[in-house]
């Protein structure tokens, strides 16, 4: 599900040159119940201009955007704090502290991430600032995330809490930045979208600006 962001002219050219590497020869489809997932044999010419046949499943869910609030007067971040049965049973059993974050469905990156603010966080975001785009997962997942970064003030902040169809119960967590870094380093966030964007705003000196 592609967003409005337009590629560069060297994109468009890389695009051009990899058709000519690409030969996709069988699309199976695997599943198509909460989102599509897909086996795909294709031919693939190497480096050394050998071809090889290859075989791979990707799982399309939509293009997504991720957003960091913080408030560069007390220093602080707004995430939430929510449970994600894939990383629970993969180890992790504690809620995970996340970045606000949710799919573009059919939106630009810019509007999908304020109704997600509003959402989960309570806060009404006027103006989001993109700051770079990402795949997470991409030996498998089709999924490009917009990261945004935005400041926001005490007074801002509403009820949040997510969508309850949706099975949303989300808890909002104001936390200083360094405290937030410090839990990155303990293992205690441990969301890449997340990670990233805290590292960003410590980067960049939001906290400063």
């Amino acid at each position: 599900m592609p967003d409005t962001a337009q590629p560069s002219q060297s994109t468009s050219a890389t695009e051009a040159s990899m058709a000519d590497r690409v030969r996709v020869r069988d699309v199976t489809l695997l599943s198509n119940d909460w989102y599509v997932l897909k086996k795909t044999v294709f031919d693939y010419r190497r480096r050394d201009g050998s071809w090889q046949t290859l075989s791979r499943e990707t799982y399309d869910r939509g293009n997504g955007a991720a957003l960091l609030l913080f408030d560069p007067t007390r220093g602080t971040v707004l995430l939430t704090r929510q449970f994600r049965y894939a990383t629970y049973v993969n180890g992790h059993p504690e809620p995970l502290l996340e970045v606000c974050a949710g799919l573009l469905d059919d939106r630009s990156p810019e509007d999908a991430i304020r109704a997600e603010a509003m959402e989960e966080l309570g806060v009404a975001v006027a103006a989001p600032r993109r700051v770079f785009d990402a795949y997470m997962s991409p030996g498998s997942v089709t999924e490009r995330l917009a990261f945004f970064v935005a400041e926001y003030r005490a007074a801002d902040r509403g009820e949040g809490g997510g969508n309850i169809e949706e099975g949303e119960d989300i808890d909002v967590v104001e936390l200083t930045l360094r405290d937030a870094l410090a839990m990155v380093e303990r293992g205690a966030i441990v969301d890449g979208k997340t990670i990233m964007l805290l590292q960003h705003a410590a980067l960049h000196r939001l906290m400063e600006g």
